[in-house]
């Protein structure tokens, strides 16, 4: 299942008819279960799909071109209706229709009205239009001789889609009862609140909206109307809120009461957290279950999960579709976070937070006073220039995902906005929800329209704010001449202030996103109480645990630590005594020292010193000859140091030290019994060891092997790739406390090397620890939350990898098209720009000691330049080489 956002959002250029919030879709679609996840590994082909193309009548003209998915054996099965996104067409979800097929569902896609093959006028899931469709393709379902029935002419039926589909599925929950479970993402539960928030107009994601639909004349005509209305005066009417909420899932939220999914994007500035909000509190209302999770991207781009969420949405239709008790069906409430840049590509490195309960936008309260004069802000003639906060259809990693990373893209002109400020925070403050704050506000105009937001602002002022998923609130003031107090609810997000950093809530009297009033007009803003900031999770963040989808994944599986088993048989002298103080640390490393044999002066690893914590991954780096294994043999108790110290858990390391059961590895290669299968290889292993079979967690190793039939085959049979998986997973039995993998990708193929990362980073995030040495440094940089950087033996740089790897003075600006050379040139004369070079994938610009991103972008855009990601160029190559010279 793919979760990305189409490619017209991400670039802001047309695609046509196909194009737009059409991938979206493919989003969050059910799609792959277990079972049919592993019969595609284990067989050599998979299941056969039957697919019926038929254009189905709906009157008045209008024709939907329908495809219909079966797969296995005759007999009855739940159906899946999957939605296409905006823009898009059945075709962009063929491919998730025939893996759900193949899981066991009976699946029905269609065009929509005015999409693809089909006919008909864009009614914008009108429920004399779209919807009803939704009931006759229902009715069409009841009839198929491979479909579950409820009773006659009712069958088990759920509905899947993202943005556009997403509101189809919530909509035809509320128009028809037959609809028994929905797992709607990135969706919008009022489209006025959406696109008219506060009565403010989002004039650049409504054309948006409107050009990926083929132009206004594909529209209804009341819709084109309204549209070109508003457009023109930039101010929504009571007539285009009306028409809009008529079309949104919030006009029957009294209906819905089927299962729902509700998966939404922190970054996301067309359809923010608080559509899902209401959209929950309404459905629980309706006492039908329902779950929440945050996923880390939206229509703005970033990480979508598209493997996480396939698994959870699956489970999900599994436990109400096919009544599966057994189908894990998550938390109540998830919410993704994002580490660090894992990698010169703006690839994040997430984990996952859960609650039992989900705890809404405003749960724990914490109060910060701000200071500030009252200021004045000018609204300048024909709101140029507008700030920049959000870019409507940069997607794909754009700024939203930059400032996940503490890359502060924004940009707001002097004396267009007003600021106060908190003073530096005592401890670490982590926001989940909507900040919220009480201002005073006239102006010289009848009405006013502001712009609010609250910064997270580092030690350097600043040059080091970072505007968390780059949102705004938009708020218009009515009657703003005498002066009014106004409270702000400003916009949902997940996201750390750290100790030492202030609060900076700025109002601003433009944004490129919105339509501001053209008159120009002064308007005096005060604040009247403290920034009131939701921390629901700031105490009891609870991290993601090793779920079962986890290992569902066919990942790169399992390591015969046989060599522990050996040593823990040896007599040794009694250990060092336990130090009480490193009882809760996995590892320190002090003064490690291993001569080379028959040598009194050259040092396999010499005065090596490190520690690692719970909860991290640690990558272990250095050329051939470094010390790297060697440090790792000596980790393990296999062979002796001649000075220094390791402990583990606070226990010193000797050959058979009881703490090494704590201790899972996998280290130069594996030894497996060829004659043996792998389960039988696995089997014996954990027998060896005396240790209980039900601590083994012996079946979760085996879904982590992900070899399907080939389990029951000899190990001499399998390939290099499924030995590696086999012996990874052997290095897993148990859960031990500390994991480690030396080059645990050879072998692997790309897809399986990602697995193997994510597996990695969830491993670690379940508050274990992970140490890897690998030679794939784009990998150790996507998985690796630290680095231990090694050369002859001895220690370079030991850190976190942000640190280790650093920003740099280069930006790599990925574009949709190739830049002429003339904007090339126009791009370095820029000021704070010292450089700009063509590449393949669009420039690489140099910034000098007065250059920021955030007056990058506004240039850029200016320039209408192309953007599709802004990101730091230096890689963890890029400092590797430095580090260790030639």
């Amino acid at each position: 299942m793919d979760l990305r956002l189409p490619g017209r959002l991400r670039s802001g250029r047309p695609r046509g008819a196909r194009g737009a919030l059409a991938a979206a879709v493919a989003a969050v679609v059910v799609l792959v279960g277990a079972a049919g996840t592993w019969s595609a590994v284990a067989s050599d082909e998979p299941v056969k799909v039957s697919r019926d193309e038929q254009v189905m009548d709906m009157g008045g003209g209008v024709r939907l071109d329908t495809s219909y998915f079966t797969a296995g054996g005759d007999g009855r099965r739940p159906a899946v209706l999957l939605a296409h996104g905006f823009g898009g067409s059945k075709d962009d979800v063929r491919q998730q229709a025939e893996q759900l097929a193949r899981d066991g569902y009976a699946v029905l896609t269609w065009s929509a009205r005015g999409f693809g093959e089909s006919t008909g006028r864009i009614g914008i899931n009108d429920p004399k239009g779209e919807v009803a469709d939704v009931s006759k393709l229902i009715d069409w379902l009841a009839k198929q001789p491979q479909v579950r029935l409820d009773k006659a002419g009712d069958p088990r039926v759920g509905m899947a889609g993202a943005s556009y589909g997403g509101a189809v599925s919530l909509l035809a929950a509320g128009h028809d009862g037959r609809v028994d479970a929905i797992a709607p993402a990135v969706t919008y539960w009022n489209l006025a609140d959406a696109l008219f928030p506060d009565g403010v107009f989002k004039k650049l994601w409504t054309g948006v909206f409107f050009n990926s639909g083929g132009g206004c004349a594909k529209f209804e005509p009341t819709l084109c109307a309204m549209y070109e209305r508003v457009a023109e005066s930039g101010a929504p009417d009571a007539a285009a809120r009306q028409l809009l909420e008529a079309r949104s899932p919030s006009a029957v939220g009294d209906r819905i009461k089927a299962p729902t999914l509700l998966i939404q994007g922190q970054t996301d500035s067309l359809f923010t957290l608080a559509q899902s909000d209401a959209a929950e509190k309404a459905i629980r209302a309706n006492g039908a279950p329902v779950d929440v999770d945050w996923i880390a991207g939206g229509h703005d781009g970033g990480e979508m999960e598209n493997g996480r969420v396939q698994a959870r949405v699956t489970s999900w239709f599994d436990r109400y579709l096919k009544d599966d008790e057994s189908a894990d069906t998550g938390p109540a409430f998830r919410v993704t976070r994002t580490l660090g840049n894992g990698s010169g590509d703006g690839e994040p490195r997430l984990s996952g937070v859960t609650a039992d309960t989900y705890p809404g936008l405003a749960g724990k309260p914490r109060s910060f006073a701000l200071t500030g004069r009252e200021q004045s802000v000018d609204n300048p003639a024909g709101a140029s220039p507008p700030a920049v906060s959000a870019l409507p259809g940069l997607g794909g990693g754009g700024l939203a995902q930059l400032s996940t990373l503490g890359v502060g893209v924004s940009l707001d002109f002097p004396g267009q906005f007003a600021a106060f400020e908190s003073a530096p925070l005592r401890d670490d403050v982590q926001i989940t929800g909507s900040p919220t704050v009480t201002v005073h506000v006239k102006s010289t105009a009848d009405d006013a329209v502001l712009f609010a937001k609250v910064y997270d602002v580092g030690p350097g002022g600043e040059r080091q704010q970072v505007l968390p998923s780059q949102l705004v609130q938009p708020l218009r003031v009515e009657g703003a001449k005498a002066g009014k107090d106004v409270t702000i609810t400003l916009p949902a997000i997940d996201h750390e202030v750290d100790d030492g950093h202030r609060l900076r809530l700025v109002l601003a009297s433009t944004d490129l996103g919105y339509a501001s009033p053209t008159a120009p007009a002064t308007y005096t803003v005060s604040v009247k109480s403290d920034l009131t900031v939701p921390t629901a999770l700031n105490e009891a963040d609870t991290p993601d645990t090793l779920p079962a989808w986890v290992w569902w994944m066919p990942i790169a599986g399992a390591g015969i630590a046989l060599a522990l088993l050996l040593t823990a048989r040896r007599r040794t002298a009694p250990p060092a005594p336990a130090d009480p103080a490193l009882a809760e640390v996995p590892l320190q490393i002090t003064g490690l020292t291993k001569r080379y044999a028959k040598s009194a002066d050259r040092y396999a690893v010499k005065d090596l010193s490190f520690r690692v914590e719970k909860g991290q991954v640690l990558g272990l780096l250095g050329p051939n000859g470094a010390g790297k294994t060697t440090t790792l043999r000596m980790l393990m108790g296999l062979i002796k140091p001649d000075g220094g110290e390791i402990r583990v858990f606070g226990h010193a390391i000797a050959p058979g030290a009881p703490v090494l059961s704590r201790v899972g590895a996998f280290v130069e290669g594996a030894g497996f019994l060829p004659h043996l299968t792998g389960r039988e290889n696995l089997d014996l292993y954990w027998q060896a060891t005396g240790r209980p079979p039900e601590d083994a967690h012996l079946e979760e190793a085996l879904e982590i092997a992900g070899l399907g039939d080939a389990l029951a085959r000899a190990v001499r049979t399998y390939s290099q790739g499924m030995r590696q998986r086999l012996a990874i997973a052997q290095a897993m039995l148990g859960l031990p406390d500390l994991l480690i993998l030396d080059e645990p990708t050879n072998g692997l193929d790309p897809p399986q090397i990602r697995e193997m990362r994510e597996v990695m980073i969830r491993y670690a995030a379940a508050g274990r620890t992970v140490i890897v040495s690998s030679h794939l440094l784009s990998e150790v940089e996507r998985s690796c939350t630290h680095l231990v950087v090694m050369d002859h033996g001895q220690l370079v740089q030991a850190g976190p990898v942000d640190e280790i790897v650093g920003s740099g003075d280069t930006l790599l600006v990925g574009t949709a098209a190739p830049v002429e050379e003339p904007v090339v040139e126009k791009v370095a004369a820029l000021p704070g720009v010292v450089s700009a070079v063509r590449t393949d994938a669009g420039l690489l610009v140099g910034l000098g000691s007065d250059g920021s991103a955030s007056s990058l972008v506004a240039e850029l855009v200016r320039l209408e330049v192309p953007v599709e990601s802004v990101g730091p160029h230096r890689r963890l190559e890029d400092a590797f080489l430095t580090l260790i010279g030639d």
